[in-house]
């Protein structure tokens, strides 16, 4: 019995070092915020808020369009190479996001497909779009295993009695598979928003402008240091915390 007291006082201090870890960076910024008042009122600062919230939105929309009928075709078929590609699908979660931004260049001026959408007049480097391109391509892992995981908690019995009332296959999945899911999708877009507005690594290579708000964050703590960036960081801090409590409430409705 004392064995056992001395093994979960152990595994408490180490569990409470962990949460400090986290936690007292957090709430030193929080009750430290420097002037965020000012941060508001500057044009740069809110100009860059609209920018990251306006293409992590434009990426997320993307990101449910094209990333759901992969999800559903992972979650109710299987074929020789699936494994490969739920592999090809997380490899986003590995590569630095340097990396990301390298690879995404090199495509676009590097090879005929890429020089062929620039032609057709889709150019990514200090552009809005290109920003968003960097954000879908960190961001689909998330809705796509998020859509997956739904998928696969739906029932096929319920979508078989559809077909079988007469419903066809689209009319199956819009009117019974996906609203079934409609909390992974959320759960899913809010994760696929929350990763693509904190991107910068990427986004610094391929689209320095129009600046977001991580890429203004790094400006001004290069420029003039912690004072003036950290007011901005709080504000993304505020932001994140915002979304992250969102997922948290959905997940939770889920159970």
């Amino acid at each position: 019995m004392k064995a056992d007291k001395g093994f979960n006082l152990l595994f408490l201090v180490i569990s409470l070092f962990l949460l400090l870890f986290v936690l007292l960076p957090l709430l030193n910024m929080i009750l430290n915020p420097g002037n965020v008042a000012g941060a508001f009122n500057d044009s740069e600062v809110i100009k860059s808020l609209l920018v990251s919230i306006k293409a992590a939105g434009t990426a997320t929309v993307l990101a449910i369009f094209l990333g759901i009928p992969l999800s559903y075709l992972l979650a109710r078929y299987h074929f020789t190479g699936k494994n490969v590609v739920e592999a090809i699908i997380d490899i986003p979660m590995a590569i630095p996001h340097s990396v990301i931004g390298i690879m995404i260049l090199a495509f676009f001026y590097g090879t005929s497909i890429g020089r062929g959408i620039e032609d057709i007049g889709f150019e990514i480097v200090d552009n809005f779009w290109g920003i968003v391109v960097v954000m879908l391509y960190v961001g689909l892992p998330y809705m796509v295993n998020s859509g997956r995981d739904g998928f696969l908690m739906v029932e096929e019995e319920l979508e078989n009695v559809s077909r079988t009332l007469g419903a066809s296959k689209i009319k199956t999945f819009f009117n019974i598979s996906l609203p079934l899911i409609k909390n992974n999708l959320v759960s899913g877009s809010i994760l696929t928003f929350a990763r693509g507005i904190s991107e910068v690594g990427a986004i610094l290579i391929v689209a320095y402008f129009p600046k977001t708000t991580p890429v203004l964050i790094l400006d001004r703590f290069n420029e003039y240091g912690l004072s003036s960036s950290k007011p901005i960081s709080v504000i993304m801090i505020v932001l994140s915390i915002i979304l992250f409590s969102v997922f948290r409430l959905v997940r939770y409705n889920k159970k």
